[in-house]
């Protein structure tokens, strides 16, 4: 239950607008956890490329890290 309650405290990385205004381009409609969603996969996106980072001995993440 720490691990939920610490990606709760995180930050949006995500413009909120801008998620809905794509989604609305599609004709579909966002729930109110899809910017939080979408945020936590990008934290989990980002975590798993500065691990591939660190075991390539490197300071730089990259886009190919991703």
């Amino acid at each position: 239950m720490a691990k939920k309650a610490a990606k709760k405290q995180r930050e949006v990385l995500v413009v909120a607008s801008k998620v809905k205004e794509y989604i609305k381009s599609k004709g579909l409609q966002s729930s109110g956890e899809v910017v939080p969603a979408l945020s936590a996969k990008i934290y989990e996106m980002i975590d798993e490329a500065a691990s591939r980072t660190k075991e390539n001995k490197r300071a730089t993440v990259r886009p190919h890290d991703l």
